[in-house]
């Protein structure tokens, strides 16, 4: 078992309302439009495929797609919305569950990669998305940049939201590269339920270095789904590596 957080049956049953922005159609959109270009007409596999939010509409541009997923109740919710047939799913951890094929896309994305707590097992993802990959073939990973900079000295926490329904605070320990993300929600009702993750965040530099650690080499980086340049004041980046051919 790795050490990501396993999510429980609430908060699968909850994921697709508390990640609703996430599914917009104008952040949904340029993302399964990079994916289906890089994916061309090879099979895709999504290391944490969740509920399914990239992986069916991807399936629907004739993408397959076949899913790794670490929480049972997060593939309970993917069926409701689609069969095994129609997009398969293996549970088990990103770093070191296998499928069976090789692929020419395997992708990553909404800082997932983020979850696996420890460097040796974020190397393992990597190397878990070259084993997988045909010759040619691209992993692809979109990841937030930790905002250090904003943070004074002595200063550990960062608010990432403030709405009046979703506020986020970030704590983070630039020994270690663990962040915990707290979250406060409003409820219908007027009370509060709060929420927390644990992470450690990677710098972009440190993903290359994994990558090649995988065999991987740099092919694109951008700050986001629509090729925008990635700058020193990007927020986020979407790395692409490719695996050489033979």
């Amino acid at each position: 078992m790795s050490s990501s957080e396993l999510w429980d049956e609430e908060t699968a049953r909850r994921y697709d309302e508390t990640s609703a922005e996430m599914f917009a159609p104008e952040v949904l959109g340029p993302a399964v439009d990079f994916l289906a270009e890089l994916a061309g007409k090879g099979p895709a596999l999504e290391f944490a495929v969740g509920t399914g939010r990239v992986a069916i509409p991807l399936v629907g541009r004739g993408v397959p797609v076949t899913g790794i997923e670490l929480s049972e109740p997060m593939v309970a919710q993917l069926r409701q919305k689609v069969s095994a047939e129609q997009l398969p799913v293996v549970v088990g951890d990103m770093a070191t569950t296998t499928v069976p094929g090789e692929f020419s896309l395997v992708y990553l994305v909404f800082n997932s990669i983020s979850n696996l707590r420890t460097q040796a097992e974020q190397v393992e993802c990597f190397r878990n998305a070259a084993r997988h990959l045909a010759p040619g073939g691209r992993f692809v990973i979109e990841l937030w940049v930790p905002p250090l900079q904003r943070l004074t000295p002595g200063q550990t926490a960062v608010p990432m939201q403030l709405t009046k329904d979703h506020l986020i605070f970030d704590t983070y320990d630039v020994v270690t590269q663990q962040c915990a993300s707290h979250h406060y929600y409003t409820e219908p009702d007027g009370t509060t339920r709060y929420g927390s993750g644990n992470f450690r965040y990677i710098w972009p530099s440190e993903c290359d270095l994994m990558a090649q650690l995988a065999g991987l080499e740099v092919e694109s980086r951008y700050a986001g789904w629509d090729r925008a340049p990635f700058t020193a004041d990007s927020g986020s980046h979407l790395s692409v590596w490719r695996k050489p051919a033979k």
